[in-house]
């Protein structure tokens, strides 16, 4: 049976999505977290909207539940237009973007998650409609081919990844505005459990959601979720007023600590400590260890632990660091050959 990891910065499922869309914010003044992108989305937006145009090409990228969907809602809703979804794996067939693209009122938003694993196919025929608001579809074969021109309503196209290297260059150089995303600090995270609290109408102490945040891996998603189940604890085992001792019993039943590490991330590193010696060791040896998916270690696990200093890659391998000797409170080595100093490239 798979163990869910509560503090994935992945989506949930369902209704984990439709407890974040709740949760979303409408408009640009109600957004958090983004540094100077907002700024240059408020001027973009007001700008196409004096003029009457569709608003820049937009690439946002990071890593995932750090707002990126969001913030496509929120732009859509600034220029009062519809907003289209879809997703790079689901656009398998030209045919599938082409039905989007020519059904797409002046203005309207299309936004593409993880559109780096488009096609190249499909993504041929986004050049076009990106820069002169057009597709040449080819119908038939052979000597009876013949190319139809299909002319679009000016649009404006938002991409969101969590692996821009994997982007083409003539498709990241169509975007007029590209931003990266980059994970929360605890004082936004902490305007974010509070502005959810507001939201679902709970009764909560400050300290609460100050712990709540600091335990958040600096991801908004994670904050939401973590938020929930809180509520449910305080719920079924206290008044339903959020505290310090409530999230502190709740967190502890998720088994997450206060650096926000769950099991398989403490895993990782007493198995890389215990076995490996600390390491450095590959990320495939580290997988069968833990009898875990390659994919899930580097995607789930690693980011957090690098971020906060628990881990280091290098060229050799990874590598646990001092400080996370100390968190797991093992004693390190007499002799601890030290971090080189060139990272692994990616």
């Amino acid at each position: 049976m798979a163990r869910e990891k509560i503090i994935s910065n992945e989506s949930g499922g369902v209704e984990d999505e439709q407890f974040n869309m709740a949760l979303r914010p409408q408009t640009l003044a109600d957004c958090i977290g983004t540094g100077d992108l907002l700024e240059k989305l408020k001027i973009s937006i007001a700008a196409a909207r004096g003029r009457n145009e569709p608003m820049e090409h937009v690439l946002l990228h990071g890593p995932p539940g750090l707002g990126k969907t969001t913030l496509a809602y929120v732009i859509a809703h600034e220029m009062g237009s519809t907003i289209r979804v879809s997703s790079g794996p689901a656009l398998t067939r030209p045919s599938d973007l082409i039905g989007i693209l020519t059904n797409l009122e002046a203005r309207d938003v299309l936004f593409i998650d993880e559109i780096h694993r488009l096609s190249p196919a499909v993504e041929e025929y986004i050049y076009p409609a990106m820069e002169d608001y057009k597709v040449d579809f080819i119908v038939d074969s052979g000597m009876h081919s013949r190319t139809i021109n299909l002319p679009l309503k000016p649009f404006t196209l938002i991409g969101a990844t969590t692996r821009s290297g994997m982007l083409s260059p003539p498709l990241r150089t169509r975007f007029g505005i590209t931003h990266h995303l980059d994970f929360w600090s605890a004082e936004d995270l902490l305007l974010r459990c509070r502005m959810t609290a507001g939201m679902l109408k709970m009764e909560y102490d400050e300290s609460a959601l100050e712990m709540l945040a600091r335990r958040a891996r600096g991801t908004p998603r994670i904050a939401n979720r973590l938020l929930r189940r809180c509520r449910d604890y305080a719920q079924v085992k206290g008044d339903g007023r959020l505290t310090g001792s409530s999230v502190t019993a709740a967190l502890e039943l998720e088994g997450i600590d206060v650096l926000g590490l769950d099991d398989l991330d403490r895993r990782f590193l007493a198995k890389m400590i215990e076995i490996y010696q600390g390491g450095p060791v590959g990320i495939e040896a580290m997988a069968a260890t833990l009898g875990e998916e390659t994919d899930t270690l580097v995607d789930v696990v690693e980011p957090y632990l690098l971020q906060t200093g628990l881990l280091a890659r290098t060229r050799r391998g990874r590598l646990a660091t001092m400080k996370a000797y100390q968190h797991l409170g093992i004693n390190p080595p007499a002799t601890r050959e030290e971090t080189p100093l060139f990272d692994e490239p990616e």
